[in-house]
């Protein structure tokens, strides 16, 4: 049960980073975007 190859962890590690990471640079490009909006408004 617990004998998981080491190469299928590390993908799902790298896998689930890489998912982090998008959704990291989508909320900072969403953070500018919103920035701009109200730095426009004002």
């Amino acid at each position: 049960m617990f004998c998981i190859p080491k190469a299928a962890v590390l993908h799902g590690k790298s896998v689930g980073f890489a998912a982090q990471n998008s959704r990291f640079r989508n909320a900072k490009a969403q953070l500018s975007l919103f920035n701009n909006i109200i730095f426009t408004k004002s």
